[in-house]
């Protein structure tokens, strides 16, 4: 349902704003827990959605990263206007934002910097606002309209809105991405602490995860329950401080080291413990490796920027490390995740 609906929505906003120089969104990916085969919400359930956006025609995005960032980089996203003369020449309906007078363009629709952009940067609030607007407008133009209800939810850095029909709902929320080069990483809108500029956006390793599951699907026998093992300990980890990402990353290492034949029900058993022995390790010695940056052993069939693989490995459990209080809670959850 959800894939059929963000693809009649980019086929509406391709139609729609074909004269205009908004962002150009992509075909939308499935991120996350729900779509990865193992939300530990049996209700309440999110289905979240990043879909990629591309510079309009007469403009270039660039990445400006910044580098001092450990788990998760800060990045703007610097617009840059592009000579479209020779498009012009070409008969192309557009005119050249940086060789025509202020006058001539006014016979076209703005630049990007001038209705999304702060400065000169792609502006996370601005973004979100004006797909929501859309969303609202397009709605009534879809077919699920008709047996659906869509109702937005506030929310600054994602478009969040309710589908519901009789009995059945589900909520959704889309966040937007920026690619790197033409890898699986992107920088995205994604919701983070409070008071991040909104000229902001963060480094998500979202896509890439979600393909690494579905390689993981692909190679494991068809009674893998790989999925299972980490749907069940994050279903107990719900209401506790312990991080689900933190154990998806457990279970993601060992399975990239454990031959995939080895995850059928009958080692169930077995491969809880080794998830929750290596949970252990990992909070004794304060270190966990992130997954994707680092990692040798990540499939070279998706997609990564060429300096991932060889880049040290950013710990997870930092923060453990340089805050006594902290590891002495989580060692607590861990406790109370094994009584569990």
């Amino acid at each position: 349902i959800i894939t059929d609906l963000m693809d009649k929505l980019t086929h509406i906003f391709g139609q729609g704003l074909s004269k205009s120089f908004y962002p150009v969104p992509q075909q939308a990916i499935g991120v996350g827990s729900a779509f990865e085969g193992w939300s530990p919400h049996a209700q309440d359930l999110v289905y979240h959605v990043l879909v990629p956006l591309s510079p309009p025609p007469g403009h270039a995005f660039h990445l400006e990263l910044d580098a001092a960032g450990v788990l998760q980089r800060n990045c703007c996203v610097r617009v840059e206007l592009l000579c479209t003369c020779a498009r012009e020449q070409l008969g192309e309906d557009m005119l050249c934002f940086l060789h025509h007078s202020e006058e001539e363009l006014r016979k076209q629709d703005p630049s990007l910097l001038h209705t999304l952009c702060t400065g000169t940067y792609l502006d996370v609030e601005k973004t979100v606002h004006w797909f929501c607007q859309f969303v609202r407008n397009a709605w009534l133009l879809l077919p699920q309209s008709c047996h659906w209800r869509l109702m937005l939810q506030p929310s600054s850095r994602s478009c969040k809105f309710q589908l519901s029909r009789d009995q059945e709902s589900f909520m959704v929320e889309v966040i937007f991405g920026v690619q790197q080069g033409d890898s699986d990483i992107f920088v995205g809108s994604q919701p983070t602490q409070v008071g991040i500029p909104s000229t902001t956006w963060l480094e998500t390793y979202a896509v890439a995860e979600a393909k690494f599951f579905r390689h993981i699907s692909r190679q494991a026998p068809r009674d893998s329950w790989h999925c299972k093992c980490l749907q069940l300990l994050s279903r107990i980890l719900v209401g506790v401080g312990f991080s689900s990402y933190a154990l998806k990353t457990v279970v993601m290492h060992l399975l990239s080291t454990v031959p995939l034949t080895q995850w059928c029900r009958k080692d169930f058993r077995r491969r809880m413990m080794d998830t929750l022995k290596y949970l252990r390790c990992s909070l004794d010695t304060k270190q966990l490796n992130h997954f994707v940056i680092g990692n040798q052993r990540f499939p070279v069939e998706i997609s990564l920027p060429s300096d991932f693989r060889v880049a040290e490995a950013p710990n997870l459990f930092q923060h453990l490390a340089s805050n006594p209080d902290a590891h002495l809670k989580a060692m607590q959850e861990y406790v109370h995740l094994l009584d569990q």
